[in-house]
């Protein structure tokens, strides 16, 4: 093993989370490709030349056997990427989404990433960063202005999970500052994949490419670099802040 950084991105089979891994390793970096699908994240990692571990970030016993595996090997983790995520109700109005929805939702978007982010922590060290891939349909400042495209969006399952998302983010920075440890959240702007149905190149949608900027800058940071911090480099950005 050698020195580089240990990096592991969850759901990153394929999308926004398959192009992190592909510039994290560009840098240099040891990365570890998580995905549910055993089969399709194996034939991801060995297209982009780097390490596979299966992880599943709703089953514990899963998130376990993955962080044993990362320390086993590598000993450490320099830099987590919370990639994995769902939105199940593209044209649904809320009045009409169920609690069942809601819990599909929040077990992938916010109990997993805190399972995924519990279990990582212990093979951290000082200067680790941690990176929340979170979104503007989450900031409660958006959400309640009615001149902003997102208050007119109307996701309640996939806003809310990323609204406690958000909480999480600054509630993990504020613990994990003393042990130096950064924790931000990256808005990777409308990008078109699974997730969402909407073809790239259609009018305001972005590329994965583009959608790894923000992500893989805060993957990067330095060990000064900012805290508690939603990143954005699209509209709902001013000077590479998303509001809360």
């Amino acid at each position: 093993m050698n020195n580089a950084d240990v990096a592991l991105v969850t759901g990153a089979n394929k999308g926004i989370g398959k192009e992190i891994v592909r510039r994290l390793a560009a840098e240099g970096m040891e990365v570890y490709l998580a995905a549910r699908d055993e089969e399709r994240g194996r034939a991801a990692a060995t297209e982009l030349g780097v390490r596979f571990v299966q992880l599943d970030v709703t089953d514990q016993s899963s998130v376990d056997r993955a962080m044993r595996t990362v320390a086993d090997e590598c000993g450490r983790l320099d830099v987590l990427v919370n990639n994995a995520g769902v939105a199940v109700e593209w044209g649904v109005d809320p009045l009409a989404l169920g609690p069942d929805e809601l819990r599909r939702t929040f077990e992938v978007n916010v109990f997993g990433v805190a399972a995924v982010t519990r279990a990582a922590v212990p093979l951290m060290p000082p200067g680790g960063r941690i990176v929340m891939m979170s979104s503007p349909l989450g900031s409660l400042t958006l959400l309640t202005d009615p001149t902003s495209l997102v208050s007119s969006q109307h996701l309640l399952a996939y806003s809310a999970s990323k609204a406690a998302l958000n909480a999480l983010t600054v509630l993990y920075a504020n613990v994990l500052r003393p042990k130096g440890i950064l924790v931000n959240a990256a808005n990777p702007g409308l990008v078109g994949t699974d997730l969402n149905n909407f073809p790239p190149g259609r009018d305001g949608v972005r590329t994965v490419e583009q959608g790894a900027e923000v992500p893989v800058r805060l993957a990067l940071l330095p060990a000064d670099g900012p805290n508690a911090h939603f990143a954005g480099d699209d509209a709902h950005a001013v000077a590479g802040t998303v509001p809360w």
